[in-house]
């Protein structure tokens, strides 16, 4: 999320490089990139330095996705692969921040790295601590709606600001004064609560709070609604974080 709010500026009409080229300079020569006829590898071309850090967030949180997925393939009892899978998410929050402090040194960015950069953090903060809360217990079809509902407000928290950028406060270096609602990276916190569950065997049948109305279609463990809190929260437009 640093990136979105660091490594761009609008212009009035259009995105401006940092260091002052015009809007329409630079999406001029995205365009032309990316166009059909330009030859094999134009996509990988078209990618700036920060772009490629950004897909080292998206890749954390793939990896972290797949060890989520061997845990529930393999021993119950063997809670390696969970951690491992919550191991990978803060080093997505580092290549999350790498890439708007690249950015700026380099004084490159592009519309695409807005959007690459939306879908790497909905990946390593909002589907892959979802696959983690699953592995370790939150499986009635009441808890997969709460994490569902998590995910959702993460897309929709993303997609926001997409849109809203422009109209956002920002400093001489473009820079946002503020989050709206929290930042979905904010889900580390959750993270870290899982982590802890984890370290003291509070998984699967051993779930803090419990569980409701068990064996039924109903069964649902109250420690879903955090998620179902933070989703809110996220989506909030009366919250605003200043940004440091």
């Amino acid at each position: 999320m640093s990136r979105r709010t660091s490594s761009k500026t609008m212009a009035s009409n259009g995105f401006a490089n940092k260091d002052g080229a015009s809007g329409t300079s630079v999406l001029d020569k995205q365009t032309l990139l990316l166009s059909a006829d330009v030859g094999h590898f134009s996509l990988v071309r078209a990618l700036h330095l920060a772009d490629f850090i950004t897909e080292m967030n998206g890749f954390c949180g793939v990896m972290s996705i797949f060890a989520s997925l061997r845990y529930c393939l393999g021993d119950a009892t063997d809670y390696s692969n969970l951690y491992l899978a919550l191991a990978f998410l803060p080093f997505g929050l580092f290549f999350d921040f790498m890439d708007g402090k690249v950015a700026r040194w380099r004084k490159k960015s592009s519309m695409m790295g807005q959007e690459l950069d939306s879908l790497a953090d909905l990946i390593s903060f909002g589907v892959a601590p979802a696959a983690v809360a699953f592995c370790l217990g939150l499986r009635s079809t009441l808890d997969t709606l709460c994490l569902t509902f998590f995910v959702l407000c993460g897309l929709t928290l993303l997609a926001r600001f997409n849109v809203t950028a422009q109209v956002i406060p920002k400093d001489a270096n473009g820079k946002a004064h503020y989050f709206e609602g929290t930042p979905i990276p904010t889900s580390l916190g959750m993270d870290s609560l899982m982590a802890l569950c984890i370290w003291n065997g509070w998984v699967l049948e051993n779930l803090p709070g419990g569980v409701f109305s068990k064996g039924t279609t109903l069964e649902w463990h109250p420690i879903a609604l955090l998620f179902v809190i933070h989703g809110c929260l996220m989506t909030s437009r009366t919250i605003k974080i200043p940004k440091p």
